[in-house]
């Protein structure tokens, strides 16, 4: 079983056999939601689509954000980060919260090319987790001052709370690994080489808060879309509680997780409760779309590559 799962031959089938899966969940789950009865299907295209493309350009910044948690010489391509990406995002259809990491940790140490460790990898996952914490603090910030629920207000200000003890957390890391009690220990020094600047820990915060941004404002782009009429600071609200619900230690499918807290939040600030869970729904399909898309970007691109570097070896030999 493992030197079929090592045989190049059958890791080229199964990479095309699961993009032309990843193609056909896309095509059926788009057509499903244009002809449903989801406010996706009365909305405008234009701004869909560049509500679309923003959450598949934040994918590029999320990775090269955690790209920069890597040492040079064992970095992952920014392409496994953003397949792995795409990947956890679309599992969270029907896979438990939390379990969306394992899925990121496995594909990113079996992506052609991969050079780190397991621990490598769950480290860098462990300080991106926390990096996104700081990175909602604003968005945290925005939507507490805008909101008129009290309750509501305290919940944010706990998520801006945390995402500031996390990028203290960070800032110190490097700091506290390298402490003379800390590298005694195996661990420790094992925690020391792995943990990096803060300058590349700011780099890091710098990406994922754009991408944090660009889903922002996607998420604003198709509020309007639907003729929602939303704000931009409720567009942040309704990102920020999505992404804090996804740090649920034991949850549901992560994507009805998220769409349920996104849906509170809109109900929470006068919406209707059909049209909150609708836009929470139809937002949260268009988020698991493009993480496919992603895939089959990536995927593609990585069978074209595989295919002209065996046209290479052959052609001299054909000649």
């Amino acid at each position: 079983m493992r030197g079929l799962l090592t045989n190049k031959k059958f890791q080229f089938a199964a990479n095309g056999g699961f993009g032309v899966v990843l193609l056909v969940v896309a095509f059926f789950s788009a057509r499903h939601f244009m002809r449903s009865g989801w406010p996706l299907h009365h909305a405008d295209p234009l701004m869909v689509g560049a509500s679309a493309l923003l959450f598949f350009i934040a994918y590029a910044f999320k990775a090269w954000g955690w790209q920069r948690l890597f040492a040079k010489h064992e970095r992952p391509s920014s392409s496994a980060l953003a397949f792995a990406g795409g990947a956890a995002c679309v599992g969270g259809i029907a896979l438990p919260g939390r379990i969306d990491d394992a899925v990121r940790i496995a594909i990113v140490k079996r992506f052609p090319g991969t050079r780190c460790g397991l621990g490598t990898v769950g480290l860098s996952l462990l300080v991106l987790g926390m990096l996104d914490n700081a990175a909602l603090t604003p968005m945290a910030s925005v939507a507490a001052v805008s909101s008129s629920s009290m309750l509501v207000r305290a919940g944010f200000l706990v998520v801006a709370v945390a995402g500031v003890l996390a990028a203290l957390v960070v800032a110190f890391l490097p700091i506290l690994a390298r402490r003379e009690r800390v590298t005694r220990y195996r661990v420790g020094r094992w925690l020391a080489s792995h943990t990096h600047c803060t300058k590349e820990a700011l780099a890091a915060w710098l990406f994922v808060s754009v991408s944090w941004g660009l889903r922002g404002t996607a998420v604003f782009l198709l509020l309007n879309a639907l003729s929602l009429k939303g704000s931009f600071a409720l567009a942040l609200a309704f990102l920020c509680a999505s992404a804090a619900s996804a740090a649920l230690p034991i949850a549901p499918a992560g994507a009805a997780t998220q769409a349920g807290a996104g849906a509170a939040i809109l109900m929470a600030s006068g919406m209707k409760g059909t049209e909150a869970l609708a836009f929470s729904v139809a937002a949260q399909a268009l988020v698991i779309v493009t993480g496919a898309a992603v895939m089959l970007l990536i995927t593609a691109w990585q069978i074209g590559l595989r295919v002209n570097t065996h046209f290479q070896r052959t052609a001299p030999a054909g000649l």
